[in-house]
């Protein structure tokens, strides 16, 4: 009652009515709700009720009663823990009330009931009488639900608790950019201000690690901040009572009250349509470059195991099994590139998009590059139908299932994808076999990610397994019965689908057997407009062939174009005329010419049929008369009109005007007629070339 009405009451009640405080008069910016309990008006049920309602409980006793002192032990604080659960800590704030009755103080006696009991936050000594500390009180309480010390600090043994200090680490780490132990003056900075919007001004932070270097011997290294410098100085944050110094840290990096990461910070909503697929855009690719370099310490373009592990220390558990060096590229000794780091992310973000925005959260991406959330490094694509209807794409990833019975060559088909060869994919342990493999293929001089599924040999397909870009059908050549798999697989889902189709004959170097079907390869597929059998083997010296890889990237994304030849190598005949087909510079003087053309051609048009209307009305006219007549009449009519001209100005500059435009007109028709034979001409070029090859 002093608090809202600034003055003692005359006349105290037993019980006050419950008190609501508006947000914006508190230092905390929240509501608080005040209940009174008076045990002479209210029963043990209406108490234990409050209690389960409550967020943080006042235990007031008289400093000048010593009763009261020794009730807080042992009815309140019992009572309270009866009531309220174990692992939900309810916190205490213990209120000395009348200190203006007394000249000396209660807390020697109070400091060891705090000791004994972890869930008292503090006390506060005040005088409802005098005013004296009630607003501090209040603040104290909102300060222990908003700012607990419990999760963070232990009075006892007077350190962090574990749980804090791991996470503290984890802030320390994903703060230390360049990854050298120590926090620079540059990445405190960042620090500072993403964590309290302001930047800490050099003599700040000089003050700051003398303090450090005063108190502990390792904590300033290099002039940066080591590890034990940032848990110390949190440390002391807290035992100076600033909880909410630490708090504004750890809930900055998306931590909740029980020292986890929330999920509201780990999966932000993300909207995904139908027929719409999930890929990395520019900025978390950079993101991922500059986090690849971080712990790459030996400059390898590789990243070994000790350094993986590093990476994924600001993880709660290892993110990739041993089957993640054989979905995408390593080195000789079996260790990720920095393009298989890549097209791992970009396999994850494909297949499981809530596990990609888990593992950026556990990066810190949204933290260090200032966005509101993971969900800004996705790029949702648009629905695979307006690819077909407009015959473009903007996708950058590519899904092909591969299919074919079992020992068919499939997996030989996936390694090959990632430059293995058979001795290199001999050496794979069947356990750390993977169903997936990733990589980038260039299509006419693009760079796109071609993701290859190994489909489980089955009578009928799942429909999540039809679901995909393109299709690579695989089968043995030494085996008479291996193409009929295909076959019936295509008939059964793929011969009225768009989804191109690509058989590919496996084991090449190898004597080849006759199909045991009633058509051969090469007939099924000329039979059915699909491109002839590719032969394929991964048995190589060197890296195997990609062209195959080149050829289905190619037919997903561009579904529409029936083409007999899907050569992409930007080296041959075929490619050069498709590269200048579908060049800008051609299509822009293709549509002005188109242009010019069809105006010039209504212009004609126009004149001709008023001509044709003017002749016609000169016959209608002189229909009786002779033809010498009208020749004669037509001479002097000319004659007259020659004669006006040559007098009159005007009529001479229409002539003149007539004339040209004549000749504007016998350009633009001979224009017109060269570029229709030069586009004839092209275009047999191109059908031959296309046919020789």
């Amino acid at each position: 009652m002093s608090l809202v009405s600034e003055e003692f009451p005359e006349e105290v009640p037993p019980r006050a009515e419950e008190i609501t405080i508006p947000a914006d008069v508190t230092p905390e910016r929240v509501p608080t709700h005040i209940v009174d309990y008076s045990e002479a008006e209210q029963s043990d049920e209406q108490l234990h009720h409050e209690i389960s309602q409550a967020n943080v409980i006042c235990i007031v006793y008289a400093v000048n009663n010593k009763n009261s002192i020794d009730k807080v032990t042992s009815r309140w604080i019992p009572l309270i823990s009866e009531r309220t659960d174990k692992d939900s800590r309810l916190p205490l704030i213990l209120v000395g009330n009348k200190s203006d009755l007394v000249e000396y103080s209660s807390m020697e006696t109070i400091l060891p009931i705090m000791n004994q009991y972890t869930e008292i936050e503090t006390c506060v000594e005040c005088s409802a009488k005098n005013l004296k500390n009630i607003s501090e009180l209040f603040y104290y309480a909102q300060k222990a639900v908003l700012h607990p010390t419990g999760p963070l600090y232990c009075p006892e043994e007077k350190e962090m608790k574990p749980a804090c200090i791991k996470a503290l680490t984890r802030i320390f780490r994903i703060s230390d950019q360049d990854n050298d132990g120590t926090l620079s003056d540059a990445e405190l900075n960042f620090f500072q201000r993403i964590c309290f919007n302001t930047p800490l001004a050099p003599q700040a932070l000089e003050d700051v690690k003398n303090v450090v270097r005063k108190n502990l011997s390792d904590g300033v290294a290099d002039n940066g901040l080591t590890l034990k410098g940032f848990l110390f100085l949190h440390t002391l944050f807290i035992q100076r009572g600033r909880h909410e110094t630490t708090w504004t840290v750890l809930r900055r990096f998306g931590y909740d009250d029980d020292l986890e990461l929330t999920p509201e910070y780990l999966f932000p909503p993300l909207k995904i349509p139908s027929d719409c697929t999930t890929e990395l855009n520019h900025h978390v690719y950079l993101f991922l470059q500059s986090t690849f370099d971080k712990h790459d310490l030996d400059r390898d373009c590789a990243l070994s195991p000790d350094e993986l592990k590093d990476l994924f220390k600001v993880f709660p558990y290892i993110p990739w099994g041993p089957d993640v060096n054989n979905t995408v590229c390593t080195n000789e000794r079996g260790w990720i590139t920095y393009q298989g780091f890549l097209s791992q992310w970009t396999l994850t973000t494909y297949l499981d998009v809530q596990r990609c925005l888990e593992y950026l959260g556990y990066l810190g991406y949204s933290i260090l590059t200032e966005q509101e959330s993971q969900a800004s490094a996705i790029t949702v694509t648009r629905d695979k139908k307006i690819d077909l209807q407009k015959k473009q794409t903007q996708r950058n990833v590519f899904r092909c299932n591969v299919i074919g019975m079992k020992g068919c060559g499939k997996s030989g088909v996936l390694q090959a994808l990632l430059g293995r060869n058979l001795m290199r994919q001999r050496q794979i342990r069947a356990e750390h076999k993977s169903y997936y493999a990733m990589n980038t293929v260039y299509v006419y001089g693009q760079e796109k990610y071609l993701l290859l599924h190994d489909v489980s040999e089955s009578e009928f397909l799942s429909d999540a397994e039809t679901i995909c870009d393109a299709v690579c059908l695989v089968y043995d050549v030494t085996n008479p019965k291996s193409f009929e798999y295909c076959a019936r697989i295509f008939k059964q889902h793929f011969v009225d689908s768009k989804i191109p189709c690509l058989v590919v004959a496996a084991k090449s170097d190898l004597h080849e057997v006759k199909q045991e079907y009633s058509t051969s390869p090469a007939d099924f597929c000329k039979k059915h407009k699909m491109p002839p059998p590719q032969a394929f083997t991964c048995n190589t010296v060197d890296i195997p062939s990609k062209d195959i890889f080149v050829k289905l990237t190619t037919m997903a994304m561009y579904p529409h174009a029936r083409l007999r030849c899907m050569c992409a190598c930007n080296r041959c005949t075929f490619c050069i005329c498709q590269n200048f087909l579908n060049s800008d510079l051609l299509q822009s003087v293709k549509n002005k010419l188109f242009t010019a053309v069809l105006n010039r051609s209504l212009t004609l048009f126009t004149r001709l049929r008023l001509h044709i209307d003017e002749l016609g009305a000169m016959l209608l006219a002189d229909e009786e008369s002779s033809i010498i007549h009208q020749v004669h009449a037509v001479s002097s009519v000319e004659d007259s009109i020659f004669m006006e001209s040559s007098l009159d100005p005007h009529i001479l500059e229409d002539r003149h005007v007539t004339q040209a435009d004549l000749k504007s007109s016998t350009f633009w028709l001979r224009a017109s007629f060269g570029a229709t034979v030069f586009a004839v001409l092209g275009f047999a070029m191109y059908r031959a070339l296309l046919k020789q090859r």
